[in-house]
């Protein structure tokens, strides 16, 4: 049964040194394609999804599918609750099944924010899961509703932050941003760097899609392990189908499945191979 915690992803990679890809899914066909990447490629992912995305794909149906995705896998895959907001949807993933959960307070002030994350940590203590939390601001939001800006991570309330709350990994604020980028971000790698030096646990880079591949591995090389992708993922999705709608012929729900999965597959296993820091030459 493959379906594990982050934590030992991450372990896992941080001894390899190479970055982990948290991919977002959001119906049967991303789970699909995903996963089909991550065996062909014999790597280990992360399946997740955001609160903000539970309108258009409820918990009740994606949770159970992305559980039941990891357990059948020929390779190991944490499911993750991706920027959980309020306790009652942390809870409702980790009966679930899930075995990580973000809890999100970074727009609260400092103080505020290291409560009510060790109020989560103390609950999920409980499921024996990986818990991820964020400091700093990062760019946009996981569906586009919302900006609060960006706002660098502090390398010493980083410290601190990890220190008082006690999560096992904490995503930071470099310049990166949720959605598409109008062009290729401009990451503050001296502060991530920093960062680094003054705090023990695993990074995470959110608002991963756009990011060069150079950079990611660079960021990869300065402490990030896991890496989120959401919009390339939906992006490529979304072209595949179209290209698919604008064939010629009748066209029917089995081939934009394929077409479908086959997008989401071909996005996942790029990603897979650049965050193992494999030559981009090749």
């Amino acid at each position: 049964m493959p379906l594990v915690t982050m934590k030992k992803l991450l372990e896992q990679a941080e001894k390899e040194k190479r970055g982990v890809g948290a991919f977002s899914v959001g119906n049967m066909e991303m789970v699909k394609g995903a996963v089909h990447a991550a065996e062909e490629t014999n790597t280990p992912i992360i399946l997740q999804i955001a609160e903000v995305r539970l309108k258009h794909s409820p918990l009740s149906l994606m949770g159970p599918m992305m559980v039941q995705a990891a357990k059948e896998s020929k390779v190991d895959i944490a499911v993750h609750l991706d920027h959980g907001l309020t306790t009652d949807v942390v809870k409702q993933a980790l009966a679930y099944g899930f075995t990580s959960v973000m809890y999100d307070s970074s727009t609260c002030p400092f103080e505020e924010n290291i409560r009510r994350t060790k109020e989560v940590v103390g609950l999920v203590a409980n499921y024996g899961a990986t818990v991820e939390a964020e400091l700093g601001l990062v760019g946009g939001s996981e569906d586009g509703s919302e900006d609060h800006g960006i706002r660098c991570t502090d390398p010493e309330d980083a410290s601190i932050f990890c220190k008082e709350t006690g999560i096992d990994a904490l995503a930071v604020a470099i310049g990166n941003a949720h959605g598409n980028y109008p062009t290729a971000p401009k990451l503050a790698f001296d502060v991530l760097g920093e960062i680094n030096k003054k705090t023990d646990v695993p990074l995470v880079l959110h608002g991963g899609s756009g990011i060069t591949d150079e950079d990611f591995q660079k960021a990869i090389s300065l402490g990030i392990v896991k890496v989120n992708i959401a919009t390339a993922s939906f992006n490529r999705l979304t072209m595949r189908a179209e290209e698919y709608l604008r064939t010629e012929g009748t066209h029917n729900y089995f081939a934009l499945n394929e077409a479908m999965v086959q997008g989401v597959y071909e996005n996942v296993k790029h990603h897979i191979k650049v965050f193992s820091c494999e030559s981009l030459g090749e």
